[in-house]
């Protein structure tokens, strides 16, 4: 870096120690700066340095770290009232952020909520089609009202019971098939199925029939 450049960044660096009038590390100021100015770490440590030789700002070690701050000198002093002014105005500013803070993310949510509500195109879409099938649920209601072939609660009841009577028979007479065909197969020399085929027995399985469950 140049000497001018040195004594810009050296120049640049007093006039934040003394506008911020807090302390800070040689680090804190290279993090500061260095996007905005370019300023290499290297070069911020011997602004920092020199600064403080030359009696501009002020260091202080606390262990293994230097802090440095605008000397407190070229500020003029400030009576009780007015700190006790600043400290009213720092409380108001604070309670106004807050209430901008609030207002902010109240906003933010309502905006969310827009984003995510349909738009005016898309709801009348929405709702041409939800009145459209509504129409045909409308007919399709109309059609079986207007049917003659109800079947009463009584009559449906009676048709549950007698499927299941039949539906039991017909287990029953299954089994004492199977039974019996049992039997005669222990004894018979042929196979099941040319012993179906001889005598002229149909299973369920041969007319794709299948035992409803009750």
């Amino acid at each position: 870096m140049s000497k001018s450049k040195d004594a810009s960044g050296v120049s640049l660096i007093l006039d934040y120690l003394n506008e911020k009038n807090r302390p800070y590390s040689a680090q804190d100021v290279f993090s500061n700066l260095q996007k905005q100015h370019g300023l290499g770490k290297t070069a911020v440590v011997k602004a920092v340095e020199l600064l403080a030789q030359q009696g501009k700002i002020k260091e202080k070690i606390y262990g293994k770290q230097k802090i440095y701050f605008a000397d407190q000198s070229q500020f003029t002093d400030v009576s009780d009232t007015e700190l006790k002014g600043m400290d009213n105005q720092i409380s108001e500013l604070n309670t106004l952020v807050q209430t901008v803070s609030q207002s902010c993310r109240q906003l933010d949510s309502e905006l969310k909520e827009l984003n995510s509500s349909l738009t005016t195109k898309e709801m009348t879409s929405e709702i041409q089609e939800l009145t459209q099938e509504c129409a045909l649920y409308r007919e399709r209601l109309a059609k079986i009202k207007s049917a003659t072939n109800h079947v009463t609660p009584e009559e449906k009841e009676k048709i549950h019971k007698e499927q299941s009577l039949y539906v039991k028979e017909w287990k029953k007479r299954k089994r004492l098939a199977t039974d019996m065909m049992g039997a005669i197969l222990e004894g018979y020399p042929k196979s099941k199925k040319q012993f179906l085929e001889e005598v002229g027995i149909e299973t369920d399985e041969d007319c794709k029939v299948t035992m409803p469950d009750v």
